[in-house]
């Protein structure tokens, strides 16, 4: 493993996930920052502090000779700026392309096909 945990690195998130994000480094080795190495205030989602693409400089907390992978930590890489990341969670969140627009447009349409059945019946 070139890198050892308290090492600082910067690596490119490359995925994005509920329990955090993941992240190649300059060697093409990948890593995964867990949701609660984030920040340290309440992560509602990870999107609210990282992006896909985006390089940020992490910590190395741990890694694994077996597979290769890095646990990172973003909150222990910034430890004196460490409230800067809270800021992003005010910038609008992609659209999603499935939910309740969804719902919306198909509504009426099974409203006929319901009210067609009562009739037939």
């Amino acid at each position: 493993m070139i890198y050892k945990p308290g090492d600082i690195v910067k690596g490119t998130v490359t995925g994005i996930q509920p329990y955090g994000a993941f992240v190649v480094l300059p060697d093409h080795s990948t890593g995964l920052i867990h949701i609660s190495e984030i920040s340290d205030g309440f992560v509602e989602d990870v999107r609210y502090f990282v992006k896909v693409g985006e390089e940020v400089e992490l910590q190395v907390t741990a890694a694994d000779d077996k597979t290769g992978h890095y646990r990172l930590s973003l909150k222990a890489a910034h430890p004196k700026t460490r409230t800067r990341f809270r800021y992003r969670r005010y910038e609008k969140l992609p659209e999603p392309v499935i939910g309740f627009r969804s719902l919306e447009t198909l509504l009426p349409e099974w409203i006929e096909e319901k009210l067609k059945e009562i009739h037939h019946d």
